[in-house]
């Protein structure tokens, strides 16, 4: 692939509404769930009286708790484990809420009616008789002694504390002799806003059941249909293969798709009895009060320094929030995946890192956009600025000073993993001539005499990308001069059709149009952890890539049978198998149909296991501050990413230019805010929840300077979380050179506050 623009198949087919989104899903004879869900936070349940809600026209049906457990229907709570914690508390998570509810929007029971008008308003005569609990919604509250209790099992509502680095007596005392005899000690103290993931197609979802067959099908959107029927099956008590996923487009994703939630296992349960589909669309209500949401964190951080400036030591210790129960991998990301990005891309030879992830009488967190990278980033971009302002030293100096060396690469870090590439001193610079740092200082002149105070912030990034578990891939020919390639991982957005189809056209030298892209049936049996965390090109590309051998392989001793000849002689070239040094071939399309008639076939089945990959950058920005509003401009943004071997120039800049939009929204705008006495969502509608609009944002300016990766035979890195990961520190780091250091969202009445001093002055 040489990287030039290729126009994306997906877009002609969605935007002129040809797409095939959930709600477009046709379900003769369905019927409609409505859920009756907890107005409060934290209570015991100490009746339910459906009565009303049964007699109510139109009704079919009306589950609670008991049904599901009847049924056998166990915790929707899967959550992955956390390497090197000790022990993790994990309650069970009901479909439907028993005993008692955790947060506001708990599912207590559903209705299932003819129609979605006559469910609602059934729903609305259930009689559930609450005894109301005191609530925590702030972490930093749950962690202290006194604070409402979740789980009478779970002593200080910790489900984990994890402690890898620094963790043991000698183990700490050496850091601590670090950091006594530093020269200079940088401390920040950081919260990092819970954020609500909002995408553009609200969850929904078909569940039937194929009685004839003993098995069900879910109409779900997802990351992936693998893994998604692996959760619900789970929860279900079922075997795998009694359960079908698909997934057709999806209207966003980051990270709230990837695995099962409470709804599923009861709509599928009531599609058995009535023996009817059963159709149920989230209001996007429901979605602020049910969707995963994210971050939620509390860092403390410090940065040991010698008289020079060389960075000595790191020490984080950092509360994370799980909400009411575990997702699949909310607790992996607040721990392993914000420690693998550790030290970013300086030279910090010590690190000690705490983590403790507790519940609340929250909506449970999981994988957003970046999934515990942008946290780590922007606790230690943080940390860089204030070791400049305390040391003196020029941040673009003391950062450059500590930057990995390209001689050092491949590079050990002390928490155990290993760069395998990367030219980080290059990146800086080219990243600060491409923002015009230099001219910096008169844009600042121009903004104080138009009464606005200018800020830069600068963001050296590192994240993790790929790793296990591994992907598949599936060629099949069938017929017609056509290749099919099933993958397991599910398009929200990316482009995988585009960027797949183009790798395989590529590397067999055939026609583009030749080739069709499949995903989104788990019945293709495509293994697949899905398509997050920046993994799915060197994963799946990974697998493209061995099964695109796999079949010359193959097609070389068909070939050799076909054309009477030895197959070390056979040599493939743009889709034709010759015999070397002769004018005798066979085309790949016309090989495939003919070795049917001697009971062979070229159809191709391969996986690959990527080891992870670190991609990297940095952005820079400007903003614009109106002291009299506190209004917060993002002026300018500049992002230079190493995201290893460029496949698809536009797909990268779409992504990075997404992800720097999410990223400005939380340092901006976005805050999922609960009240502190009672656990409500109070930013629960788009009334209150801010997202970031098209006039938020300025023309961001994205350069790439790629160095392949050389641990995987694409070379590529990832770049899906780059933007936001780096993001939020640029942002951030550019409202405190403006004169508000405060934490996110940089909201006008906040900045506003933060500068009151500084206005007297």
């Amino acid at each position: 692939m040489d990287g030039s623009f290729e126009p994306r198949l997906e877009d002609r087919r969605l935007l002129t509404g040809a797409g095939s989104f959930l709600d477009d899903e046709i379900a003769p004879g369905a019927v409609w769930a409505v859920f009756v869900r907890s107005p409060y936070a934290f209570a015991d349940i100490d009746g339910i009286d459906l009565s009303a809600a049964l007699a109510a026209p139109g009704v079919l049906a009306v589950l609670t708790a008991a049904d599901l457990e009847a049924a056998g229907i166990g915790t929707v709570s899967v959550p992955i484990p956390v390497p090197g914690a000790p022990a993790m508390a994990a309650p069970p998570r009901p479909s439907l809420a028993t005993g008692a509810v955790r947060h506001v929007g708990e599912a207590v029971a559903m209705v299932v009616a003819e129609s979605e008008a006559a469910a609602r308003d059934a729903a609305e005569l259930a009689a559930v008789d609450y005894a109301p609990r005191d609530a925590v919604a702030d972490i930093a509250r749950a962690a202290e002694a006194g604070a409402p209790q979740l789980y009478p099992d779970v002593p200080g509502n910790l489900a984990v504390d994890w402690r890898p680095h620094g963790g043991t007596a000698d183990e700490r005392a050496a850091l601590d002799r670090i950091f006594a005899g530093a020269a200079h000690v940088a401390r920040v103290r950081l919260v990092n806003q819970r954020i609500a993931m909002a995408p553009l197609e609200p969850r929904a979802a078909v569940a039937a059941y194929d009685a004839a067959a003993d098995r069900y099908v879910l109409h779900v959107a997802s990351q992936s249909a693998f893994a998604m029927r692996q959760h619900v099956a789970r929860t279900m008590g079922l075997p795998v293969e009694k359960l079908r996923i698909v997934s057709g487009d999806v209207g966003g994703a980051f990270g709230m798709r990837t695995s099962g939630y409470p709804e599923y296992p009861a709509m599928l349960l009531a599609a058995k009895r009535l023996g009817r589909p059963v159709r149920w669309r989230s209001t996007r209500q429901e979605g602020f009060v049910t969707d995963n949401q994210a971050r939620d964190t509390v860092i403390e951080g410090r940065l040991a320094l010698d008289r020079d400036g060389r960075f000595l030591a790191l020490d984080i210790d950092c509360l994370a929030a799980l909400g009411a129960y575990h997702t699949s991998h909310g607790a992996f990301i607040a721990t392993v995946n914000f420690a693998r990005c550790l030290p970013c891309m300086y030279d910090i030879p010590a690190i000690g890192l705490r983590i403790r992830c507790l519940f609340t009488n929250t909506v449970p967190t999981g994988p957003y956009r970046g999934a515990g990278r942008p946290e780590a980033n922007y606790c230690v971009e943080r940390l860089v600025d204030e070791a400049a302002r305390l040391t003196g030293i020029d941040r673009i100096a003391l950062r450059r000073r500590n930057l990995i060396a390209p001689e050092c690469m491949p590079y050990k870090t002390a928490v155990g993993t290993t760069y395998d590439s990367g030219e980080f001193p290059a990146l800086f610079d080219e990243a600060l001539a491409r923002a015009d740092i230099a001219g910096f200082a008169a844009r600042r002149t121009a903004s104080q005499a138009a009464g606005k105070r200018r800020g830069l912030g600068v963001s050296c990034f590192l994240e993790i990308a790929g790793g296990q578990p591994g992907e598949g891939a599936a060629i099949g020919f069938p017929g017609q001069s056509k290749l099919l390639l099933a993958i397991g991982v599910q398009a929200s957005g990316q482009g995988h059709r585009t960027v797949y189809r183009r790798l395989v056209a590529d590397r067999l030298g055939i026609p583009a149009d030749s080739i069709e892209v499949a995903h989104g049936d788990s019945d293709d049996e495509i293994p697949s952890a899905g398509a997050v965390a920046s993994r799915s090109t060197m994963s799946v590309g990974g697998a493209v890539a061995a099964a695109v051998d796999a079949v010359i392989e193959q097609g070389r001793h068909l070939a050799a049978h076909v054309l009477e000849a030895a197959a070390a002689d056979i040599h493939y070239r743009d889709g034709v198998f010759e015999i070397a040094g002769t004018d005798r071939n066979v085309a790949l399309f016309e090989l495939a149909e003919r070795a049917g008639t001697f009971g062979e076939s070229l159809d191709t089945r391969s996986s690959y296991d990527a080891v992870s990959s670190f991609p990297n950058g940095v952005h820079i920005a400007e903003v614009e501050i109106d002291p009299g509003t506190g209004r917060t401009a993002l002026a300018a943004y500049t992002c230079v990413d190493d995201c290893g071997r460029v496949l698809q120039p536009v797909l990268v800049e779409g992504q990075v230019q997404g992800g720097v939009a999410q990223g400005a929204g939380q340092a901006l705008l976005e805050w999922a805010q609960y009240d502190a006495d009672s656990a409500q969502l109070v930013a629960g509608s788009f009334m209150d929840y801010a997202m970031p609009r098209a006039d938020d944002l300025p023309d961001i300016v994205s350069d790439l300077r790629p160095v392949p990766c050389a641990t995987n035979p694409l070379g590529v890195k990832g770049v899906g979380e780059a933007g936001t990961t780096a993001s939020l520190a640029a942002v951030m780091n550019a409202v405190a050179d403006a004169g508000a250091v405060i934490d996110m969202p940089a909201t006008p009445e906040r900045v506003w506050r933060a500068l009151q001093p500084k206005q007297a002055e």
